[in-house]
């Protein structure tokens, strides 16, 4: 029966893979996002120069650059370079598409083993896997953070795995993830040790109720009473002190043995009330202290980074600065406006509310965080899908093992039989062409979001050595691509004072906030253009600004397409 079941689990675990791949590539978007340029032309600077923490593609001078992700950049310009070296159109954007739907895969798979490792149940984990895909289907881009969802999956089951095993591989395996994702990506890494914090705190939260400090310190003074009376004994002579002596330590010694009794009762009843408590579970697990080492060591990995400081300073400037105030993936989670996080925290709250589901504390703190960094910043609703879900499993396999312990076996059974394998993945497949269907007409760039055709004009008719081009942040990584200096782009630090303020500087340039202030026309904008000496403008159609300047009889329209439109700055003598 055992040999039959791990032949029915093995077949079910193919099916499911292989319908999560399909499902994978179907979601992966055609049309590459605005930081994946940038990314391209810093991996080249980056294997043509080295990392010379400065930026070379903006007109400012000398503007220093972090280079947060420069391992992703160089890794992503190598797969560009390599498809340009093939005989075939938009070689190097096709195998960038085909890096993306591989790590998507990648991320679909770690999903499921996930899922299976704290859940147990294949049927829910493959469910929960395409749901998990499904919502996270806005953060599937050619960017850093999709190679790092990946390593924060391998962390987890390296965590779990530990904790289970107490083997040194895993251990081994956390740091060198730890300084993967320092290389990758530094503006998360410190949020890899939130993926400790959980354990280690539901750790010390059992060793303080297990040490039953207020009972011991009680136990301590009564041992004290007795060690100071048997003190006085031994240096007294005289027989009727020693007598009253010997009368006070008898009853000392009977009230520490009624307190030790106590004591015991007490520790009993507290480990039979967590054994029983109605929706927390406390339980204390010896390897974390181990873990809080393996934690302690990453902490210096930073250190095995070119960004020098960057590591433990990034993630700071950056909520310092006004910078996320006005990137909308970095703006507060509204509710109204996402319903799918609103149906996800609905279930998990629905959950927690109106069952009996057995929560372990860690879960507890780990959801808890997630919801809270989710509000700050709707760009953390990702982690709260891809840490959340895996605990979210563990719930719904405990219902289902109280209510209906036979009834996923049963449908994975009948998923596995040859009709089975049929139906289901015709319906992924019917799925999947739903979602392919509107894909079939994208371009790799997306010439109404960035100024291909404009792109083309300026390189053939402007200076671009010689010119102080004033343009969007949305289509600057384009630009740059496109090797045209740009005034901004997409790496919002490079702009802001934070980042390049230098040695001997009292404060950095603020080049950001002039650049909202001249988009919203918060400020006159001919000040700022004065200030930066700008001789150019490129402005989407129906940008504010394209109201004033095309009614500025300083400013010449030079091209005009159906999506950009470029003027020339007259400047005044």
């Amino acid at each position: 029966m055992e040999v039959e079941e791990k032949k029915v689990k093995m077949k079910f675990h193919i099916l499911a893979i292989v319908c999560i791949v399909l499902f994978c590539v179907a979601i992966s978007p055609v049309t590459l996002q605005n930081d994946t340029f940038y990314t391209i032309k810093i991996g080249e600077h980056i294997m043509q120069n080295g990392i010379d923490l400065q930026d070379p593609f903006s007109w400012h001078e000398d503007l220093p650059y972090t280079y947060p992700h420069w391992a992703y950049d160089t890794g992503i310009y190598l797969i560009y370079h390599l498809g340009e070296m093939l005989p075939i159109a938009d070689g190097g954007m096709l195998f960038i598409y085909l890096s993306t739907v591989i790590l998507c895969c990648l991320l679909g798979i770690l999903l499921y083993i996930t899922i299976h490792k704290t859940s147990k149940n294949v049927l829910f984990s493959f469910f929960l896997s395409l749901l998990a895909i499904f919502l996270l289907k806005d953060f599937i881009a050619a960017r850093a953070q999709l190679l790092t969802f990946n390593l924060f999956l391998l962390t987890i089951l390296c965590i779990e795995n530990f904790l289970e095993t107490k083997k040194k591989r895993y251990a081994i395996g956390i740091i060198i993830l730890s300084i993967m994702i320092a290389n990758v990506h530094v503006a998360v890494w410190p949020f890899f040790f939130v993926l400790f914090a959980p354990y280690i705190a539901e750790y010390i939260i059992a060793s303080i109720l297990e040490a039953n400090l207020i009972s011991k310190f009680i136990l301590f003074v009564h041992k004290y009473k007795v060690n100071k009376i048997e003190r006085k004994l031994a240096k007294e002579k005289t027989e009727e002190k020693r007598k009253q002596l010997e009368e006070d330590l008898e009853k000392a010694k009977q009230n520490l043995i009624l307190q030790e009794e106590k004591e015991a009762k007490i520790i009993a009843n507290m480990n039979q009330r967590r054994e029983h408590l109605y929706k927390l579970k406390i339980k204390k697990n010896k390897a974390v202290k181990w873990l809080i080492l393996v934690m302690i060591l990453c902490a210096f990995t930073g250190l095995l980074t070119p960004l020098k400081d960057a590591p433990y300073t990034y993630l700071v400037k950056t909520m310092q600065g006004t910078t996320t105030q006005n990137i909308s993936e970095h703006l507060p989670l509204t509710l109204y406006n996402d319903k799918e996080t609103m149906i996800a925290l609905a279930l998990v709250f629905a959950i927690l509310i109106f069952t009996d589901v057995k929560i372990k504390l860690s879960d507890f703190f780990m959801i808890a965080g997630l919801i809270f960094l989710s509000f700050m910043s709707r760009r953390q609703v990702s982690l709260f899908v891809l840490i959340g879900i895996p605990i979210f499993a563990k719930w719904v396999q405990y219902l289902i093992h109280k209510y209906d312990p036979q009834g996923s076996v049963e449908f994975m059974k009948l998923m596995t039989t040859f009709w089975g394998k049929v139906l289901t993945i015709t319906i992924i497949l019917f799925i999947c062409c739903i979602m392919i269907k509107p894909k079939v007409e994208e371009k790799f760039v997306n010439e109404s979001k960035y100024p291909v055709a404009a792109s083309n004009w300026i390189l053939e008719n402007l200076d671009i050595e010689n010119i102080r081009l004033y343009n969007e942040y949305n289509y600057g990584s384009y630009l740059l691509f496109r090797g045209i200096p740009v005034f901004i782009d997409s790496r919002a630090d490079l702009y802001a004072p934070e980042f390049n303020k230098k040695e001997g500087e009292e404060e950095g340039r603020d080049i950001f906030s002039d650049y909202m202030n001249i988009s919203s026309i918060g400020t006159y904008y001919e000040t700022k253009f004065e200030k930066y000496e700008i001789t150019h403008v490129i402005l989407v159609n129906n940008a504010k600004l394209n109201m004033f300047l095309s009614r500025d009889e300083n400013y010449q329209q030079l091209y005009k397409d159906d999506y950009f439109v470029i003027y020339e700055r007259n400047v005044k003598k």
